[in-house]
């Protein structure tokens, strides 16, 4: 006698379930797509008077919905040699500052994470309270040492405050006790030193924290605007940040307002274009640093 088998209905409980999951999955991506917009609207708007006469503009910014549209305000930029030297500037001051921070964090995370030395807890936790301190607490003092040593107006008094990053080295360190001891003690075993322990063992396995640091660093550096304004004087020694702002004087009517428009997006451009090739490694570093050993 042949069996008979039946499938089982589904619940209540699924059917309604499923239809709801569905609900709150396009209620989501609604809101996505809704703070996206929201984002971006500036940009765009930006992008749209960078494209419009300067002469157009004056009679109304709602031009920019209309074309003609035209790339003389970039076109003017590759003629401005001041905007080129801002640039080169932000440049030298963002590439040296995240190169820096990139060797002190991790050193500082291999030596508080790795190495026993005398306070080590308390130097930790000393760097860490360099987080809850603002800029502004330390301007005026900072101000006074860099002109006793005679140090605005130079690259490296522009790069220098940038180094002291107390995020970078937790990061770092962070990271380094998050990787098995058993590694280290592996290592030992080949006659390896501390240091090629720290340069070719474990370095090379926290690329992605020095992916999200260095991302982090440079996006901070290349936007720093109160410090740069204060020790850079000199019109040649501006960043871009400081470059721009200096022409906006007269609510931009010396300049126009679709020429700073396009000052505007020409300093995005890096930060973009940074962004878009390293993003992955900010949510790789942030699921690891999640993983508990």
């Amino acid at each position: 006698m042949n069996e008979v088998t039946t499938q089982p209905y589904p619940s209540e409980t699924e059917k309604t379930y499923q239809p709801h999951a569905q609900k709150t999955s396009k209620a989501l991506l609604g809101l996505t797509v809704l703070l996206s917009f929201v984002m971006l609207a500036p940009f765009l708007w930006m992008l749209g008077l960078s494209l419009k006469d300067n002469q157009v503009l004056m009679m109304g910014t709602d031009a920019v919905f209309h074309f003609p549209y035209t790339l003389q305000n970039y076109i003017d930029i590759s003629r401005n040699s001041a905007v080129f030297r801002w640039l080169i500037n932000s440049l030298i001051v963002s590439g040296c500052m995240t190169l820096g921070v990139l060797t002190l964090s991790s050193l500082a995370g291999y030596a508080f994470a790795r190495l026993e030395f005398p306070f080590k807890r308390t130097l930790f936790i000393i760097i860490l309270m360099g987080l809850a301190v603002p800029e502004q607490a330390v301007i005026i003092a900072r101000h006074q040492l860099f002109s006793e040593f005679h140090l605005h107006n130079t690259y490296l008094g522009l790069i220098l405050p940038g180094l002291s990053m107390p995020f970078g080295v937790f990061l770092m360190t962070q990271f380094f006790r998050a990787i098995p001891k058993e590694i280290d003690e592996a290592a030992v075993m080949d006659n390896a030193s501390k240091f090629k322990i720290f340069w070719k063992v474990l370095l090379p396995l926290t690329l992605p924290a020095q992916a999200t640091l260095a991302i982090l660093t440079f996006l901070q550096s290349w936007n720093d605007y109160f410090w740069p304004l204060i020790s850079a004087t000199d019109k040649s020694m501006f960043t871009l940040t400081v470059g721009i702002a200096s022409s906006q004087t007269n609510f931009a009517q010396s300049e126009g307002l679709g020429f700073l428009s396009s000052q505007a997006i020409f300093s995005a451009i890096p930060i973009i274009i940074v962004y878009i090739f390293f993003q992955k490694h900010i949510v790789t570093a942030v699921a690891g640093g999640a993983v508990k050993q």
